[in-house]
């Protein structure tokens, strides 16, 4: 079963490289907000444009935000691909466990309303899977700590106004405001990004090791994973003319 069913270890990989990519320029956005966060404490001084300390750090704030911004596209870009991966191996492991359509993949991101919990759902069908059939519960703790992170993260995301509060201050009050709605916001992505990490190995542990010992619960009729309907038709059959 092991090497029937292809884990889709190389595109974790690439999942949680982007992911850690991205917690690591938002760390280091926010420093560099934290920098002219305490920057605009200070009395304004005087001096040419160029030597100023807070145009540079202005301009690597505005800098690291743009990576940000592009890492997080990836991000969810290779999360995605990763999740759909994974579907492939629920499917053999246990196809009448997973309970959305694979477009779901897709429509359950940015569907409003289904973006709140249709994600969830294909992680909990997932980690299921993983569990031998008299174990199977959907739903774990790791798993709801994972999703309001993420939750958090993009309601903080999409409902702040923070980036164009502080391009529009005026006053060193405003800026320092919008500053601090930042930091607030980039601590709960950088939460969000590591527990996906965390996600994303646990999950892929649990269904090899359910691959590994699967040849016992699923595969006791030579069944393939290009030939599992064929299978189970052909074992109804023959159950069929048994029990007759």
């Amino acid at each position: 079963m092991a090497g029937a069913v292809r884990l889709p270890r190389a595109q974790a990989r690439f999942a949680c490289g982007a992911l850690a990519a991205f917690a690591l320029v938002t760390v280091a956005a926010g420093l560099a907000a934290w920098h002219k966060y305490q920057l605009l404490a200070q009395p304004l001084t005087p001096g040419p444009y160029v030597d100023n300390p807070l145009v540079e750090v202005d301009t690597y704030f505005r800098n690291l935000m743009g990576w940000r911004t592009g890492l997080l596209l990836v991000a969810l870009l290779q999360f995605s691909i990763w999740l759909a991966n994974m579907r492939d191996v629920a499917d053999v492991l246990w196809r009448q466990g997973q309970r959305r359509r694979r477009a779901w993949l897709v429509f359950g991101w940015v569907i409003p309303v289904a973006q709140l919990f249709v994600p969830k759902m294909f992680v909990n069908d997932l980690w299921a899977a993983s569990r031998p059939e008299p174990q199977r519960r959907r739903g774990h703790p790791l798993l709801t700590t994972w999703w309001l992170s993420v939750l958090a993260a993009a309601n903080a995301y999409a409902f702040s106004d923070a980036s164009k509060d502080l391009k529009k201050a005026v006053t060193t009050t405003q800026a320092r405001d919008a500053l601090r709605q930042i930091m607030f916001s980039d601590g709960l992505d950088i939460c969000a990004a590591a527990l996906s990490i965390v996600v994303v190995w646990q999950l892929i542990h649990r269904l090899e090791h359910a691959a590994a010992i699967a040849p016992a619960e699923v595969w006791s009729t030579g069944q393939g994973p290009l030939h599992a309907h064929a299978g189970d038709g052909a074992s109804r059959r023959r159950q069929a003319r048994e029990g007759s």
